[in-house]
């Protein structure tokens, strides 16, 4: 037997007349084994000229391996008829059963088959539960995704509706080229961040952290809102700190704010606070606000709206999509100065500096009801509800 490769081979030579065959001595009869050499006796009939003397003591005939085998008579076939046919060692030829080992092979592949189906189907139902379990749950903690996507963001043909294909820099958090600059998705307004303030980067949004240390803030180019108009401003934010005030979004870099929207402990108690300026000295006496301090405000995220109807003449703090009270006013101070992140003007100085993750931040030229705001809360604000400053939505 070979394995298909041709052996190496020296080829040999004819053997010399008379001889008995290669590397036999001519002096050998020729014909196979066990035929005598000269002056040797012939075996008898029955005898195996293999098979070793009988031991001292042992009776004649016997064999040294067990007892005597019986031999076929003379001319009889040695194997039954019909039977294999031996092969060249003697022993009878056995034939595979190729349609067993057929069937054998086509089970293997069957059940490669099913189970690589199986597999493929199970990774189906873990991703489609991953994604259930992730909409049902929503976002409770920084770095969580929210539940649903923006319609203030670009549609899927390009930017406001268009035919044009969207581009990266469509979706990009920030303005193409300057990675510190927050991008106005509504409008034309950039935020600059502060050298402690940064950008976590997410699965499918982005987020503004702050330290609430003096430098860890974010400053627009202008003012995002005319506080003498009606106005809505609204924020998801998530507040680490449990002491002091911390204000998430507020305007004006003069002697004060004209508004500010965040956290602050009010008469001993951890709450939501809306607050404006009614006077340009910035006297406490002179600001209005609205307090609720019957909610969760630390370590959860939460949607904080605050709106001001300039006919009315009313502010009012909404958490989530439920109203947390009005206040009456006599109107609000325009001071002068931007839209702020993450810090307020108190007495010409910077104070308030917010400890956490800020997103999905929204001005709008108008005041919002109860449908609108309860939209904004699922991040699915509707088309006659467009903002006029947006970033990181």
């Amino acid at each position: 037997m070979t394995d298909g490769t041709d052996r190496p081979h020296s080829p040999q030579p004819d053997p010399a007349s008379g001889s008995g065959g290669y590397g036999y001595p001519a002096d050998r009869i020729s014909g196979g084994y066990g035929y005598p050499q000269p002056g040797q006796a012939a075996p008898q009939p029955g005898a195996n000229p293999y098979q070793p003397e009988p031991a001292p003591g042992q009776p004649a005939g016997a064999q040294g391996f067990g007892p005597p085998q019986a031999q076929p008579p003379l001319g009889a076939e040695p194997f039954p008829p019909g039977g294999p046919a031996p092969d060249a060692f003697g022993a009878a030829a056995a034939q595979p059963d190729w349609q067993a080992m057929a069937d054998r092979t086509e089970a293997q592949r069957r059940k490669r088959r099913m189970l690589t189906i199986g597999i493929g189907a199970l990774a189906v139902v873990l991703v489609a539960g991953g994604a259930a379990f992730f909409v049902l749950n929503g976002s409770d903690g920084p770095g969580k995704e929210p539940v649903t996507a923006s319609s203030d963001s670009p549609g899927p043909s390009g930017p406001s509706g268009s035919a044009d294909p969207k581009t990266p820099e469509d979706d990009s958090p920030t303005v193409p080229g300057e990675p510190n600059l927050l991008r106005d998705r509504s409008g034309k307004m950039g935020i600059a961040l502060g050298p402690g303030a940064s950008l976590g980067e997410l699965a499918k949004r982005t987020e503004v952290r702050f330290k609430g240390t003096a430098d860890s803030y974010a400053q627009g180019a202008e003012a995002g809102v005319d506080v003498t108009k009606s106005f809505t401003v609204s924020t998801r934010a998530y507040n680490v700190s449990e002491t002091g005030s911390r204000m998430a979004v507020s305007q004006g870099d003069g002697v004060s704010y004209s508004f500010e929207l965040g956290f602050e402990v009010v008469n001993g108690k951890k709450a939501w606070v809306f607050r404006v300026q009614t006077g340009d000295k910035g006297q406490a006496a002179t600001a209005q606000q609205v307090v609720v301090d019957n909610v969760n405000t630390t370590r959860t995220w939460a949607l904080l709206t605050g709106t001001y109807d300039a006919e009315k003449k009313t502010i009012a703090l909404w958490v989530d999509d439920k109203q947390a009270g009005q206040a009456q006013v006599s109107g609000i101070w325009a001071g002068p100065g931007p839209l702020q992140l993450g810090r307020a003007r108190h007495h010409g100085i910077w104070s308030a500096a917010w400890d956490g993750p800020l997103d999905h931040i929204r001005v709008f030229d108008q005041v919002l009801g109860q449908e609108q705001i309860t939209a904004l809360k699922n991040n699915k604000p509707d088309k006659k509800t467009r903002s006029t400053h947006s970033w990181l939505i």
